[in-house]
């Protein structure tokens, strides 16, 4: 269900047991007629994750002075970015989401070429479409998705529709998939890309533009004294759940993932396999890698996967394809997204000086582009209209 009153208390209006926004007036707060931040600001931002690099990139290439600060090292071993599999999938996941997040999605498909044409190495960035398939028992599981996708897809008309393939159609896409499924879905457009080579690729990208990076030095907010002299104009917390202590409505959904090396796969584009206990997506890399994954815990045990979401994992996936009966596992990873009570994301300003970002929960990939976009326009105008037109909650203090 979708939350609207993240940041102060507002009605709800509900009709059956389906609730509603209250007015956007409510939902954009203290939105300001002019900059947050003036030309050539220095500012700090405090978690180096997806969406801190980011912004360190964007912000940099727009003149600003910027210092990065993370508690891990440029491999990002602390961040759920690391783990994720980078699927870009917004019709897909509109079966678990608003259409906020949906439209932010299809925004980002676009904007992350832009973005990886900016990085001084290359990054696997692949836009083929998805795939979905089900098993004979679970064809109406399969036709309850396609009414939800079918119904997104009339809202936001935008999305190209989903396709419904029989078995030559699928041989015709994916043939490996053609000789244990008798029909799928085929959504065109969507797409993945390679998270870690992203991540490592922002690192000299950043440097180049000056982005001073600060590894293996955690910081909290009140280290800092923004607008003083010698401190930051601005500071920006990204931090994801590090952020919890000023956050407290923050919490962590576990997720656990499988990397395996697969040669005897050939699967050409993500798929996902419908099911109505573990769903799971199979996200194809180069070379015969692949990310397995779909558990969704609620939790914060950063602790290693279970016996249990592992066997159904693996063996959903072999259920996709036999080849992966020969996989070598690489990894077995969990993390924890951060997640506001609403699951979508928010930026708020409880303090001068001090942006916060969050929320990204399990679309970090797919909405970070968005995101970005909106907390920029925000600090070089004052307010987002991409963010109205994303659904994103944004409260900033009232003008002095």
């Amino acid at each position: 269900m979708l939350a609207w009153g993240v940041f102060q208390v507002c009605a709800l209006f509900c009709l059956g047991s389906r609730c509603i926004s209250p007015p956007a007036a409510a939902f954009w707060h203290n939105m300001a007629s002019h900059a947050l931040i003036s030309d050539g600001a220095h500012l700090a931002i405090v978690g180096g994750g997806l969406l801190g690099r980011l912004l360190a990139l964007e912000l940099s290439g727009k003149g600003f002075s910027i210092d990065l600060y993370d508690r891990g090292g440029p491999e990002a071993e602390f961040a759920a970015a690391r783990v994720a599999a980078a699927m870009l999938a917004p019709l897909a996941e509109s079966a678990v989401t608003e259409h906020g997040v949906v439209r932010m999605g299809h925004y980002g498909l676009a904007r992350w070429q832009a973005l990886i044409g900016q990085l001084a190495e290359p990054v696997y960035l692949q836009q083929a479409g998805t795939m979905v398939v089900w098993h004979r028992q679970d064809a109406v599981e399969a036709q309850r998705f396609r009414g939800i996708l079918e119904r997104t897809q009339h809202a936001i008309p935008e999305l190209p529709a989903l396709q419904l393939l029989d078995r030559p159609a699928m041989a015709a896409l994916e043939p490996a998939l053609s000789a244990h499924f008798q029909s799928g879905y085929y959504l065109p457009g969507e797409g993945q890309l390679d998270n870690r080579q992203l991540l490592a690729a922002l690192v000299p990208t950043m440097q180049q533009r000056g982005v001073r990076l600060h590894w293996h030095s955690p910081r909290e907010i009140s280290d800092f004294a923004p607008g003083q002299t010698g401190q930051p104009d601005w500071v920006i917390d990204t931090r994801g759940l590090g952020a919890k202590p000023q956050w407290a409505s923050l919490r962590g959904v576990r997720g656990e993932v499988i990397r395996v090396h697969a040669p005897e796969v050939n699967l050409a584009r993500p798929t996902r396999l419908m099911h109505p206990r573990y769903p799971i997506y199979i996200a194809p890399k180069q070379d015969h890698y692949f990310v397995i994954g779909a558990t969704e815990i609620e939790s914060d045990d950063m602790s290693p996967a279970s016996v249990r979401s592992t066997m159904e994992l693996l063996s959903a996936a072999y259920t996709v394809h036999s080849g992966f009966a020969e996989a070598r596992i690489l990894e077995i990873n969990t993390q924890c997204r951060p997640t506001l009570p609403d699951n979508l994301p928010a930026i708020r300003q409880v303090q001068p000086r001090v942006l916060e970002v969050n929320g990204l929960y399990r679309h970090g990939f797919m909405i970070s582009p968005a995101v970005m976009d909106a907390t920029v326009e925000l600090l070089l105008t004052g307010a987002s209209p991409l963010a109205q037109r994303f659904d994103m909650a944004v409260s900033l203090l009232a003008a002095a």
